[in-house]
């Protein structure tokens, strides 16, 4: 009796000392799986930040309200966000804002698509009937840091 009550013991002690670690096993698991399938996630984001000329915010953003955010979605470009800066010396003359895409090589594919499509050709042809309304863009790509949460 005493022999199966310490058999039993030992092989509660070794069972209990490998229960933490079956939720890392599995973690591992998963990992090798998705690798396997290929990277877990190519998603770049893309900062823009333009600079209106002076007077064109207001005519900027009735194109993007009206026009342009379905035309990036028509594009495969996905809009993440879109701000106004509220201090100077950007207040009231900028527009920023992220788009993300599938990968760095889609997002030259879907801003090639988008600037050769007629419809946006024609969208910025009238809007800028008394003049340009962009001075200058700057756009940078990013990725998310392993610890960020990703956008929604």
């Amino acid at each position: 009796m005493l022999e199966s009550r310490s058999m039993k013991r030992r092989t509660l002690l070794q069972t209990i000392s490998t229960v933490p670690l079956l939720p890392l096993a599995s973690l591992a698991a998963l990992r090798d799986k998705n690798a396997e399938a290929g990277p877990a996630d190519t998603t770049v984001y893309e900062l823009r930040v333009y600079h209106a000329y002076e007077g064109k915010l207001e005519d900027l953003l009735k194109r993007f309200r009206e026009h342009t955010t379905k035309l990036f979605e028509k594009h495969g470009m996905k809009n993440v966000a879109y701000w106004l800066p509220q201090d100077e010396p950007l207040k009231g003359k900028t527009l920023i804002y992220i788009l993300a895409h599938p990968s760095r090589e889609a997002a030259t594919a879907n801003w090639q698509a988008f600037r050769d499509d007629p419809e946006w050709q024609r969208v910025r042809d009238k809007s800028e009937e008394n003049g340009k309304l962009v001075e200058k863009v700057d756009s940078t790509f990013m990725v998310l840091t392993d610890f960020s949460a990703a956008p929604r």
